[in-house]
């Protein structure tokens, strides 16, 4: 299983974080206290700017639940078909060659999915598998990758597509001043990726995947999430979540690599979701591993923010880009979301 070519596709509205602030004040101005601390929460966010799905002063124009889910899916099949086509430019494959879609995302409702209507406006083929996945959050671009390698295992030239686009911004809560959901407003940015993975008879420009494993860590499920309400989705996010990942991710790293006769030591490539500034901290300090090694994740955070399950993706369509290890070197994919749990994967670049 390799993956052939990985790209990415956001909104053309991108704005400094100075300029969400000024926005966010206005909208809570009868809520000093949280005005307040609007400047220090953004700055610990660890973001300089982000991609909205709209451009800033729409924010301020209260919308139901529905009027927004019908701007998600506007603009994400708008952004899921530019992905979908560059991603299919750069693997040298057209929209037949297509076996398979996995399709994620946590920020918006569709039925029919975002696969099928995008299936009809690229013109897959009539026997095209569709594998449609919400829930997963933050882990969903690394697992569905895993799921698409699982697909193309016994297809050696099989063609699966990953597919991840997250518009979180149109899940503001202009009511909700919980501290979860105030920095939210601060950290998460809007985009889509895409990965081709293919079996082995196709050719590939990114990594080998060896392996994959996933973890669950059992009575987690409040960890992350979303509570649904008439008024949409409201943010679930205990500050527990970079404990959990400075205490479970080393070992759960280390056990995968040994059944594969590695260990932490032996990767040079590390794509990482960035969760934020704490949560990519903790990782780093349970992985053992330097601000360095996780540069580009570092680097996403700060231009892009948290894309949700897209980020993962977009790390590794940066890793392919710029900082591509020598053939043979050993790397690890990894991301964590709601379950709790986290996705592991093996590469060989």
């Amino acid at each position: 299983m390799k993956i052939a070519a990985v790209a990415s596709a956001f909104p053309d509205h991108y704005h400094d974080q100075r300029s969400v602030r000024e926005l966010l004040a206005r909208i809570w101005a009868d809520k000093p206290e949280i005005v307040r601390r609007l400047p220090t929460l953004f700055t610990n966010c660890g973001v300089e700017g982000r991609h909205f799905a709209l451009p800033l002063a729409d924010y301020e124009t209260p919308r139901t639940f529905g009027e927004l889910n019908d701007v998600w899916i506007r603009v994400a099949l708008e952004l899921g078909e530019k992905a979908i086509q560059r991603a299919l430019d750069r693997a040298g494959l057209a929209p037949r060659d297509v076996d398979a879609i996995f399709f994620s995302t946590v920020t918006g409702l569709a039925a029919p999915s975002l696969d099928a209507r995008l299936a009809n406006r690229l013109r897959f083929r009539p026997d095209l598998r569709r594998v449609p996945m919400f829930g997963l959050g933050c882990v969903a671009g690394a697992a569905a990758v895993s799921r698409a390698a699982d697909f193309v295992r016994g297809r050696r030239a099989g063609v699966a597509l990953v597919l991840t686009v997250e518009l979180c911004s149109l899940n503001w809560q202009r009511d909700d001043v919980s501290l979860a959901h105030v920095i939210s407003t601060g950290l998460f940015g809007d985009g889509a990726t895409c990965a081709v993975v293919v079996g082995e008879d196709r050719p590939a420009d990114g990594p080998r995947i060896v392996d994959t494993r996933s973890v669950f860590y059992p009575d987690t499920e409040d960890v992350m999430g979303w509570r649904i309400s008439e008024h949409g989705f409201h943010l679930v996010l205990s500050p527990a979540v970079p404990t959990i990942a400075r205490e479970r991710l080393g070992p759960d790293v280390e056990a995968f690599l040994a059944s594969r006769g590695l260990r932490t030591g032996d990767i040079r490539s590390w794509v990482c979701h960035p969760g934020g500034p704490k949560v990519l901290a903790a990782a780093r300090d349970g992985l053992g591993l330097t601000d360095e090694d996780l540069a580009l994740s570092w680097q996403a955070l700060r231009d892009t923010g948290n894309l949700s399950s897209a980020s993962a993706l977009l790390i590794l369509e940066r890793t392919i880009a710029s900082r591509r290890p020598a053939p043979g070197v050993p790397g690890v994919m990894l991301a964590m979301g709601p379950g709790f749990c986290s996705e592991i994967l093996l590469l060989e670049w």
